[in-house]
């Protein structure tokens, strides 16, 4: 990797962490943290490790998934190596957010011998099914407990996007035209040089990459098993929703919420997850802890010490699951190469 490669992931790496940074810094904003502490150390950790023991399952089963999902291109990856892939991309995403899907696409790639712009092709559908199923998931909420939800996020997620649109470009829709005008500019551009710009050797690549991807992305209609499909994106999401809320019962301020209250904590955990830091880093624990507070009225402090047993523990796991992953991979591979240095 050249050094200006080098300098741009260093920054993108530090201004990712900055931001998560300061959203921790705003969630412990004015804490009682002798008062978090408490409920920390008072806590019940048989239920958080219940709550990983449901991450590894559905880590398994999402592995499964992939490779339902990779088998239309012909290759028949072994689950071992797919799961190891997937928890080697979750370690990567902790340095960098989203480059964890082109790292497990690359470890897949090499492990299996299968193109990797057909596997980003696949982890592109994973990725569209996973929002359309937390969508779903906020659309029940939203009709089932729309009382809660739907005032909490439009005041929390909703507002504060609108007035940043607002004070950035004048009008909200502003921001889309701009971008539906832009991308259709980019596309008929090259469409009309695409004969000219293929002569180039970079956007040779590119074409063939783009080719790659499209090829993965038309797997989802040619899997075979589409009921064990569906059954895997069920689990899955199963799993998120039992692992959020079997850690209520590990504070007594949070151990009277139901399986429904769970449910209110996976979209909005969902939703910080998604945040452009590394691993929710921040974003997680402030709309946890203020959501807690605003709709159960729980304290801050003890919202926080359920964001940190939640997060935190999934984190650790994460982690150790992705250094494994990551040495099995890599001690493989030497195995490989020493026997095929004596041969």
């Amino acid at each position: 990797m050249s050094l200006r490669k080098n300098i741009i992931q260093s920054l993108k790496f530090i201004g990712f962490l900055a931001a998560g940074v300061l959203l921790l810094w705003l969630a412990f904003k004015s804490i009682n943290v002798d008062r978090l502490i408490s409920s920390l150390t008072g806590a019940r950790y048989g239920w958080v490790i219940l709550s990983v023991i449901f991450a590894f399952m559905a880590y398994v089963s999402r592995a499964r998934r992939w490779v339902l999902l990779v088998e239309p291109l012909g290759y028949k990856p072994g689950l071992r190596n797919t799961f190891y892939a997937l928890m080697t991309g979750y370690l990567a995403n902790m340095a960098l957010p989203r480059v964890g899907e082109i790292t497990r696409c690359i470890a897949l790639g090499r492990k299996e011998k299968i193109p990797v712009d057909q596997l980003i092709g696949t982890v592109v559908i994973e990725r569209g099914i996973d929002i359309i199923s937390l969508a779903i998931i906020t659309l029940f909420m939203l009709i089932v407990d729309g009382a809660t939800l739907g005032p909490f996020l439009g005041e929390t997620v909703v507002a504060p996007v609108r007035e940043k649109m607002i004070d950035l470009f004048g009008f909200p829709w502003m921001i889309w035209v701009l971008a539906a005008v832009l991308f259709v500019l980019v596309a008929l551009l090259f469409y009309a040089f695409r004969k000219r710009l293929v002569r180039i050797r970079f956007f040779a690549k590119l074409f063939s990459a783009a080719r790659g991807v499209i090829k993965g992305l038309g797997t989802f209609v040619r899997v075979k098993r589409k009921k064990e499909f569906v059954f895997h994106t069920i689990f899955i999401w199963f799993n998120y929703a039992m692992m959020t809320w079997v850690v209520v019962f590990s504070l007594k301020s949070t151990s009277h919420l139901d399986f429904a209250d769970g449910m209110f904590l996976l979209v909005i955990g969902g939703l910080a997850m998604s945040a452009p830091v590394q691993s929710g880093l921040g974003a997680f624990h402030f709309i946890i802890s203020r959501g807690l507070n605003a709709v159960y009225g729980i304290s801050l402090e003890d919202g926080l010490a359920y964001a940190l047993l939640a997060h935190e523990s999934q984190l650790i796991f994460g982690m150790i699951l992705g250094f494994i992953a990551l040495y099995s991979l890599v001690r493989k591979d030497k195995i490989k190469l020493t026997a095929d240095a004596e041969e």
